[in-house]
């Protein structure tokens, strides 16, 4: 496999992080930090572009059955657009994925399952989706709370849910696909939720929008975003998942981790750190 598209072996099953491209996020948007350390950070990490995000998706095979975690962003507002094309590189047609999972609702995450003419992109995938995030979502009095930009993200997400109205399953905690549990990860969404697989020979967990700037988020967990709903309960979740994952050494997958979707995490004397594998 091409380091294009970092791949992990658990065994009986296999993950490979799949790039959508990128959106750009401007340091304005992080709180608890200011935008000149950002770009110390990003220096200091050797990140050319300091405000690029990258936007990861992840294909789960296992015993002939394909399942993306998340369509990234589509083309939506300029962002990402390349799955398809690179799922074709992979040898994967949008009908052959069988199970499409979702971390949350945000556009970069959700855009791609639908394409420019408003029709599934994966017309013969069942939509998995925490039932906290569906019902915030189709909630009108919540639609009626926010601001005019995340009246935009309802929309879209409404719309998505029509067309795959006859295909969706809502899901809580626990075991969703065979070897595959979900996690609540609350804060970043109502319904910010993790992936955890496992295989014959090891596992990993697919942990969303825990960072989008990540060597800044790890360096300081306590830097949140605007897109945060919760920005406090992020940050919460966000140290208690990186203490787990570190003292327990569980390789990850992250949909804005990088272009190598997977590492392992460290703490260090000031935060935390990503190992290079």
């Amino acid at each position: 496999m091409s380091e294009k598209f970092p791949l992990k072996n658990l065994g009986d099953v296999s993950v490979t992080a799949v790039s959508d491209g990128y959106l750009q996020v401007d340091f304005g948007l992080l709180a608890n930090v200011d935008e000149s350390e950002c770009r110390q950070i990003q220096d200091n990490a050797c990140i050319r572009e300091h405000n690029a995000v990258h936007i990861n998706t992840f294909l789960v095979r296992r015993k002939g059955k394909n399942i993306l975690i998340d369509s990234g962003a589509g083309g939506i507002k300029g962002w990402g657009g390349n799955l398809v094309n690179n799922l074709a590189e992979l040898g994967i047609k949008p009908d052959d994925i069988d199970a499409v999972l979702l971390t949350h609702t945000h556009p970069d995450h959700i855009g791609g399952l639908i394409n420019s003419q408003g029709e599934a992109v994966f017309p013969f995938a069942e939509l998995l989706i925490s039932a906290d995030e569906f019902n915030y979502i189709e909630d009108d009095e919540n639609f009626e709370s926010v601001s005019d930009r995340v009246k935009g993200n309802f929309l879209l997400a409404r719309s998505i849910f029509k067309k795959y109205q006859n295909k969706i399953r809502l899901i809580n905690e626990g075991e969703i696909l065979p070897g595959v549990f979900s996690i609540p990860l609350k804060g970043h969404t109502l319904g910010h939720t993790g992936y955890r697989i496992e295989g014959s020979n090891g596992n990993l967990l697919i942990w969303g929008d825990i960072v989008h700037f990540p060597h800044i988020q790890l360096l300081k967990p306590d830097v949140s975003i605007a897109f945060d709903s919760d920005p406090q309960l992020a940050a919460e979740t966000r140290v208690r998942i990186l203490d787990i994952v570190s003292s327990d050494r569980i390789l990850v997958g992250g949909m804005h981790l990088g272009e190598q979707g997977f590492s392992y995490i460290e703490k260090r004397q000031s935060g935390y750190g990503i190992v290079d594998i």
